[in-house]
């Protein structure tokens, strides 16, 4: 009898409708004011949203980029109609029955990706590079946290707890840095390196914060805006160089005796910064690339393998690395002061993402509920 009611205490009584903004094609968002609230099925959890970030995939994702919804060379990614939003955390308000080890109230998130468990990477253990690739926040089936309430599928998602200590304005900043910290992850850092990080945008500000943790010789962030390099000297960033004012392959290469640095991160999605890094890193340095860019990159492939021998790399989402953001941005060793700097209620949908394009000088906007 005792089992049965520690089960019945699993639900509280959902309503049946939610606010919520949902995508049903390019530059066709809406704000639907009684959306059905989702099912909690035998192995899903519900959870009612605290916060959800704008991403800038969001942002390309509205104003209709083919990598989401096809065009001519390629077919559309996306589900719709779907519910956006993958840089979430709530609060447990049901579980199924077959779910265990989560109860209504805990404060929880998951990985954007909704592994299949079944292809090659999964099987393997690399999830992150799932083949179906379908990710939370695009998909009728994975819809996302922008709406009151959200389901996670247990079967396909890899849950974090929150703790309840850990501060909104730090907690939704845990998608972004577990990206950040696997873009730095994948460069290997080591004490001795010089580090060049160019991009200071939310990524490139988080990837400065984990990068300061591995404690490199020097630490170089690249940037365009003053207020953004003022930043990133206060999460870690040893020196912070504008390429608009200066001449940094030039700077760099006196730095190091004309070797050039042995790191170069790439977080602005600008071609430039990628043309840029190849000519200020050095022989057998290692390049890694995290952006995702709105036009094609022309570039000699011959300093890749004939005159440097580099060793590129890229990088896709947050493998692994939520538990270690959640850790490190609790126990303050991870900066995120200042980085969110406006949020919204649902009902301003539109004013928000027009904030998030970074027109009025913003870094993250999210909606909290």
């Amino acid at each position: 009898m005792k089992k049965r009611k520690e089960r019945m205490d699993m639900f509280v009584e959902l309503p049946r409708t939610m606010k919520a903004l949902v995508a049903y094609g390019p530059s066709d968002y809406r704000l639907e004011e009684a959306w059905p609230v989702p099912e909690c099925g035998p192995r899903d959890i519900i959870i009612r949203t605290e916060g959800c970030g704008i991403c800038t995939s969001d942002l390309k994702c509205l104003h209709g980029a083919p990598q989401y919804w096809g065009d001519n060379s390629q077919t559309a990614w996306v589900e719709a109609p779907f519910i956006p939003g993958h840089e979430f955390l709530g609060h447990v308000a049901a579980v199924g029955s077959k779910v265990e080890g989560y109860a209504v109230g805990d404060r929880i998130t998951c990985d954007q990706i909704a592994p299949c468990g079944q292809c090659r990477f999964c099987r393997n253990g690399q999830y992150w590079m799932c083949q179906p690739h379908r990710m939370y926040g695009y998909f009728r089936d994975y819809c996302g946290a922008m709406a009151e309430y959200m389901r996670i599928r247990t079967d396909h998602a890899v849950i974090s707890r929150v703790p309840e200590e850990l501060p909104l304005s730090s907690a939704l900043l845990i998608e972004p840095y577990a990206c950040a910290k696997h873009a730095v992850d994948r460069a290997e850092i080591t004490g001795g390196d010089i580090v060049v990080l160019a991009g200071t945008g939310t990524l490139g500000l988080g990837m400065t914060a984990c990068a300061r943790l591995a404690n490199p010789r020097e630490l170089i962030v690249l940037d365009m805006r003053a207020d953004r390099l003022e930043k990133a000297r206060e999460f870690g960033a040893t020196r912070t160089w504008n390429p608009g004012k200066m001449d940094v392959v030039k700077e760099i290469m006196a730095l190091t005796e004309g070797y050039g640095c042995d790191i170069y991160i790439e977080a602005t999605g600008h071609p430039a910064a990628v043309v840029q890094g190849m000519q200020m890193i050095r022989k057998l340095g290692t390049f890694v690339e995290f952006s995702v860019f709105a036009q094609p990159t022309t570039l000699d492939w011959s300093v890749i393998g004939d005159r440097k021998e580099l060793d590129v790399r890229g990088a896709h989402i947050s493998p692994h690395t939520y538990p270690f953001v959640i850790e490190n941005m609790t126990s303050g060793r991870l900066k995120t002061e200042g980085v969110v700097t406006r949020t919204f209620p649902l009902d301003q949908w539109e004013a928000a993402f027009r904030c998030a394009s970074g027109e009025e000088g913003d870094i993250k906007v999210a909606f909290r509920f």
